[in-house]
């Protein structure tokens, strides 16, 4: 295993740039920064202030980011140099209804990085957390721990809206590092060699093979096979779930499967089919 030094080096930005760029590479817009409040926050600013500023596919990424947040205002604490903190910018030509997948496709992207490059079998916990395998049980998460998350965000432009999607994984955190109990590493969950810079730039390139496919299909995340491949990797399929939903309701059930727009599919205990579109999702148990 690489050292504590090695894993959290600071980011090489001319190395990756040259990487990363067109002609060459998969970005047309990428930048680095060593400290920031939320990536998804500087991005969003500069889109609003000038929406030319950031053409094409575009990259943000923080040495280290202070201020991280997810959904419903939950905050993403990171120690120096642990973890990978960036936010996409995309420009879909796709049907409006057919964004909700963006943070299941972007999920996927994040678990066939985190595949490749750590070795660790990552799964989704529907719609946009990243979670890996663990050793001892947590009460409301059973053996598996969250090691990332994933933030979209719709930005409207005169020529129809951009998507910024934050993408953050912890990497190199030791269990002392860590805020909460459900929280997890790459290297906490076995990876041997491992680094920011390996995860980030297999994460690019298989975000803009997913981008690309999806695109290709008008936004058909079934016709592209990308439904069948984020269900394949959906930890929550198959399990029985709380889901809690807008206005103080709740829902329990099966997690059955992921609908043709990107929803959840949950049959409650009367046999009652519902679609879930926003909701915090809590696995209970395995369904077996």
């Amino acid at each position: 295993m690489a050292d504590d030094d090695t894993r959290r080096d600071s980011l090489h930005s001319d190395e990756l740039r040259s990487l990363l760029l067109a002609p060459d590479g998969p970005l047309d817009h990428f930048e680095v920064v060593e400290e920031t409040g939320s990536t998804n926050d500087d991005v969003v600013a500069a889109l609003r202030a000038d929406v030319a500023a950031w053409p094409g596919v575009g990259v943000l990424v923080a040495d280290h980011q202070t201020a991280g947040h997810g959904r419903a205002g939950r905050t993403w604490e990171t120690a120096r140099g642990t973890s990978l903190t960036c936010t996409f910018v995309v420009r879909p030509q796709v049907p409006p209804e057919r964004l909700g997948w963006f943070p299941l496709l972007a999920g996927l992207g994040a678990v066939t990085a985190i595949r490749a490059t750590a070795g660790v079998p990552a799964m989704l916990k529907w719609p946009n957390d990243l979670l890996v395998p663990a050793d001892s049980e947590v009460p409301g998460w059973g053996a598996v721990r969250k090691v990332g998350g994933i933030l979209a965000q719709l930005v409207p432009t005169p020529d129809g809206v951009a998507l910024v999607v934050g993408i953050g994984i912890n990497v190199s955190q030791r269990a002392d590092e860590l805020p909460v109990e459900s929280a997890s590493s790459l290297v906490l969950a076995g990876a041997q060699h491992v680094d920011r810079e390996s995860v980030f730039v297999a994460l690019v390139g298989a975000l803009a093979d997913i981008a690309e496919r999806f695109r290709e299909a008008d936004g058909d995340a079934v016709a592209a096979g990308l439904a069948d491949e984020v269900a394949a990797v959906c930890r929550t399929i198959g399990t029985r779930v709380r889901v809690e939903l807008p206005g103080d309701a709740e829902l329990v059930g099966l997690a059955a499967g992921i609908e043709d727009d990107g929803s959840l599919r949950v049959v409650d205990d009367a046999g009652r089919t519902h679609r879930v579109l926003a909701g915090d999702v809590h696995h209970v148990r395995d369904a077996g």
